[in-house]
């Protein structure tokens, strides 16, 4: 209620090389003495989080939202993602040393918000009591690359953090006005570098990021190092959803975290993987990207924050929800599921290979398929792919770029994509955990890249997007050493880095598994030469032929991660 909070807009915070950011802060009206509070640093403008202040307010906890350095009202230049460790670090003192807060200090936010939290944690500033990272980025492993893959998406993203103010209008503009954009961009042909510039944002930013085209230092400098993750000693919350963008940096996040804090105190983290896309790791919803969950995913995750702040800032009681160390959900079944840590969750693993069933493997409806017999003299599949053949980016630019459950692309890529099917599961079954695929490839061309998902087949031929793995072929063995391809023998590519799933596969459903080019228009396109892939034009581009082996000396296999039945009680 409005009548319970006391707000006051500019708020002066000075850091300490004397810059100014500018903070609007919530107050409960009748805090009668300091208390514990709660505060986010955010390069949207404070304003967006009006309605976040007012509720933890509003329960008892001055809530303070800040714009971060160069955003909004506050001084300075932004940066994206660099400034916010000391930043932060500076506002957490000032913010315990005010008269309504008692010295105990915790962090809310999403999103770069998540981020935000990890970069003030790297710092340990003393009054920071917790952290509740939600969909954060881990900069380097999902944001701005991927498995060393830029995307167009950072011209949508860096416009909408231009200048100060809010460019929320310009980010979201109708729906198909990026995504036409980029489909113009592709058919263009003009290499990734001069992206800023034909969109009309020219970026030092985005050059700079595209000047770094895989892991290095540069990327490391934004995250966490080995001995900083060893030292954040407080509890920690991490968040985040299976259809969440940043699930592969938050869960980078969890793991460093685990790996590095060792003993009793590295125990102190909690993981919750809901059944949420990434605005939904804030606010829930049951329908999002043409999918739709039950109630059960409903939470109310404000109040999950306020009990998880409850317990580590004032000796409330455990949160209820949080009845082991793993909290996650399973589609399908619509229920949660408990785990100690991330890999208890899955149990075993069922190996399926890939058979080429006659070569018959270029279609859905004639596919190879995953079979639990090795194969012995299959011959091989393969596609035929032109980067500069952009004739599914038409299609592609009229979908949501996240509708999971919209499979017009694997219908209309026929013949530039590989497909399998399982046989109908004979029971019901629960896929939980991390897919593993190991593919035995060879192409005519120094690189190219990559792109498998793996659905669920409904009895009705609905196809739901289960989870999804690239890569570039340079990068087959490290991500930080390229490595270009020399000859057209078979190589080995092991895809180790799906995102997590759990569903619980219904009796007489199928797994299909999709390989081919990474030719999304919401990629930047591999020309195929092995140069640097953001200075090419579609004028170097070479056509490459993909080879996928799967014979008795070439078994290329799917791992399946097995969960218990989701219906057990503990």
């Amino acid at each position: 209620m409005p009548s319970a909070v006391k707000m006051q807009w500019g708020v002066r915070i000075q850091l300490r090389d004397g810059i100014g950011l500018n903070a609007t802060l919530y107050l409960p009206r009748e805090l009668i003495e300091p208390a514990p509070a709660v505060l986010t640093l955010t390069p949207y403008v404070g304003q967006t989080y009006h309605d976040v202040g007012m509720y933890f307010a509003s329960n008892g906890y001055p809530f303070v939202a800040v714009d971060v350095r160069g955003r909004g009202n506050s001084e300075g230049t932004f940066r994206p993602l660099i400034n916010e460790p000391a930043d932060a670090s500076d506002v957490i003192s000032w913010l315990a040393s005010q008269p309504y807060c008692n010295g105990k200090v915790a962090m809310w936010g999403g999103s770069y918000g998540g981020h935000v939290q990890w970069a003030a944690a790297r710092e340990c500033p003393k009054s920071l009591q917790t952290i509740v990272p939600v969909a954060s980025p881990h900069v380097g492993s999902d944001f701005p690359i991927r498995n060393n893959i830029a995307a167009p998406y950072w011209m949508q993203w860096l416009t909408l953090v231009a200048g100060r103010t809010s460019q929320d209008r310009l980010f979201w503009s109708n729906g198909v006005f990026w995504g036409e954009m980029f489909r113009d961009l592709l058919k263009s042909g003009v290499p990734f570098v001069e992206l800023d510039a034909q969109v009309g944002n020219p970026s030092g930013i985005f050059q700079e990021w595209a000047s770094h085209p895989q892991l290095d230092a540069y990327w490391d400098a934004y995250n966490p190092s080995a001995v900083e993750y060893a030292r954040i000693s407080i509890p920690v919350l991490t968040i985040t959803g299976i259809y969440d963008d940043d699930q592969l940096g938050a869960l980078m996040h969890y793991r460093e975290h685990l790996r590095h804090r060792a003993g009793a105190q590295g125990a102190a983290h909690f993981l919750v993987i809901g059944p949420w896309d990434h605005a939904g790791t804030r606010v829930p919803s049951r329908k999002f990207s043409g999918i739709e969950v039950g109630d059960a995913s409903l939470v109310d995750l404000r109040k999950l924050h306020l009990d998880w702040y409850t317990w580590i800032m004032r000796s409330g009681p455990r949160p209820e929800f949080l009845r082991r160390k793993v909290a996650y959900y399973v589609l399908g079944a619509e229920c949660w599921r408990y785990a100690d840590s991330l890999e208890d969750i899955t149990e075993r693993y069922v190996r399926f290979y890939l058979r080429s069933d006659n070569n018959n493997t270029n279609d859905v409806f004639k596919s190879g398929s995953l079979s639990t017999v090795p194969p012995r003299k299959d011959g091989p599949a393969h596609y035929v792919y032109d980067p500069c053949d952009t004739r599914l980016a038409e299609l592609e630019s009229k979908i949501d770029p996240e509708d999971r459950a919209d499979h017009r692309m694997v219908y209309a890529a026929a013949g530039r994509r590989l497909v399998y099917h399982s046989e109908p599961f004979e029971q019901d079954t629960v896929i939980s955990g991390f897919v593993r695929l190991s593919l035995w490839l060879s192409i005519d061309q120094p690189d190219t890249d990559f792109s498998v998902s793996l659905y669920e087949v409904h009895l009705d031929g609905t196809a739901i997007q289960l989870t999804t793995d690239v890569m570039r072929a340079r990068y087959r063995e490290s991500l930080r050493e390229q490595k270009l391809v020399s000859n057209a023998r078979p190589l080995r590519y092991d895809f180790e880095r799906f995102t997590f799933t759990s569903a619980e596969v219904r009796k007489g459903h199928r797994l299909r598994l999709v390989i081919g080019p990474n030719d999304s228009i919401y990629s930047q396109r591999n020309y195929n030469t092995g140069g640097a892939v953001a200075l090419e034009s579609g004028r170097d581009a070479r056509v490459v032929t993909v080879f996928l082996h799967h014979d008795e000396l070439h078994p290329s296999v799917l791992d399946v991660p097995l969960g218990r039945t989701a219906r057990d009680e503990d």
